[in-house]
């Protein structure tokens, strides 16, 4: 296996030839129970790395019976307890201010990133001069295979702040040796001078989250810009689930007029690209030899059979800072076992990640995800581009309104047009998520775009909750 070593080595001059369709051609296209034979030995590297460095994960091994020599097998390492967010916040609690699953000395740390801390204590994550090459080219490897190239443009319209994905994009892109354009995002008007920019650079590649590409075009339509004037080729995402959802894929290819993949898993498992699409089009691979994914039943944490549904838990196998061993994601995911027809033979996520276990909303009985609605009002026609959901609590009833806007076309028609869409979409939500839902039509530009991370649900139960629980 190319460059496969511990600890993690590259040649920062490497690239494939011209021609390659693969950055490590025996790594990715290899017999998959030869990789996972390896794979075990790289985990029990990694958890006897961070046993002796680190007393979070010695302290919770030895309490669950678990030392990195007992494991032999994929299926001895489903026994190592998961790590979870509020894990790593108590122990930066507790261990001020990189937590005690600090593997390396702090004087080689070279970057802090972290969250918002919106919802709580801000998690700091601290990684080491290699770790951030490691990471370089593990990005550089998933875009070669997305077929983004040394002669490239990649226009990163994304927040540089604290936030992990643009950073992401900026150092996968120079390391293939691309030009990179880091035009950044979250000023005031500075969505209308990326589609200036963009129409007077014309780069080949589109970084960001899929809402603010589909809100970057309406904002450039309403400037008499057209998005596929840009020239770009490929637009590629993460942060939210859309760019795997059909129906917002479609609109992302009708308003550019170029190929989208997606990628993305969470900000402390940088190299977060590791799940990420490849020109293949065959859903989101797990690059497994960088990142060890399992797709785990929510209740066990056991890996569920292949086309089974389950939330992904994953390993780092090239961080030697801030080392997570079976991190619980809480999303959801559905995997098969691969290969992909681009010859790669690492499991697939047909869908993406399209959901959150935290996020999912039980309606009258039914279990209703957030993607669904999103899946259904993106293919409704005259769809104006943003909505809301809302879910209420009458008496002991649950009620589900989908807040949505129309496009100006529709509102030329007038209200009887209006009134069409509006049953039909209450149809289709009806048909897709097994429950009703109440549709409210609202004019154009009505609701607040974002440049990151869409939030679109209003649960007005769990605020009743916070104000009667005591």
């Amino acid at each position: 296996m190319e460059c496969w070593a511990w600890p993690p080595r590259y040649d920062d001059d490497y690239l494939p030839p011209d021609g390659q369709a693969h950055w490590f051609p025996r790594r990715e296209t290899m017999p998959s129970a030869e990789r996972e034979a390896a794979i075990v030995t790289r985990i029990r590297e990694v958890m006897d790395h961070a046993h002796r460095t680190s007393p979070f994960y010695r302290r919770r091994w030895d309490e669950a019976g678990v030392h990195p020599s007992h494991i032999r097998s994929l299926e001895d390492f489903e026994k190592v307890p998961p790590v979870t967010k509020l894990e790593l916040r108590a122990a930066q609690e507790r261990n001020p201010p990189f937590g005690d699953y600090l593997c390396v000395p702090e004087e080689e740390i070279c970057h802090v990133h972290g969250t918002s801390g919106t919802t709580g204590r801000p998690t700091a994550f601290a990684i080491s001069r290699a770790d951030w090459r490691a990471i370089a080219n593990a990005h550089a490897r998933v875009m070669w295979g997305m077929g983004i190239r040394p002669a490239d443009t990649v226009f990163i319209g994304s927040f540089f702040s604290l936030y992990l994905g643009s950073w992401g994009a900026l150092i996968g892109t120079e390391r293939l040796r691309a030009r990179a354009f880091p035009f950044g995002a979250g000023v005031p008007g500075q969505t209308l001078r990326a589609a200036h920019w963009l129409a007077q650079m014309r780069p080949t590649v589109f970084y960001g989250t899929p809402s603010y590409a589909l809100d970057l075009a309406g904002v450039a339509a309403a400037a008499s810009i057209d998005a596929r004037d840009f020239g770009l080729r490929i637009l590629f995402f993460s942060g939210e689930p859309g760019a795997s959802i059909p129906a917002i894929r479609r609109r992302l290819e009708e308003a550019y007029g170029a190929a989208v993949f997606d990628a993305g898993s969470m900000a402390e498992m940088s190299p977060w690209m590791t799940p990420g699409e490849t020109s293949a089009h065959a859903g989101m691979l797990c690059w497994q030899d960088i990142v060890y994914t399992e797709i785990a039943d929510p209740r066990t944490w056991a890996r569920v059979p292949y086309g089974g549904e389950g939330t992904p838990i994953y390993t780092h196998l090239e961080r030697l800072s801030q080392p997570m061993v079976r991190m619980l994601s809480n999303d959801l995911s559905r995997w098969e076992s691969g290969p992909s027809p681009c010859g790669r033979t690492y499991p697939t996520l047909p869908q993406g990640v399209y959901g959150r276990i935290d996020d999912m909303l039980v309606i009258r009985g039914e279990n209703v995800f957030p993607s669904a609605v999103d899946e259904v009002v993106n293919r409704v026609p005259h769809y104006g581009g943003e909505h809301r959901i809302l879910v209420t609590r009458e008496r002991t009833m649950d009620e589900l309104t989908v807040r949505m806007e129309y496009d100006a076309a529709l509102a030329a028609l007038g209200d009887g047009s209006i009134e069409g869409v509006r049953a039909r979409a209450e149809s289709e939500l009806r048909t897709v998520l097994g429950v009703g839902a109440r549709v409210e039509m609202l004019p154009p530009g009505s609701l607040e775009r974002t440049e990151f991370k869409a939030r679109r649900v209003i649960d007005s139960r769990d605020l009743l909750r916070e104000v009667t629980t005591p």
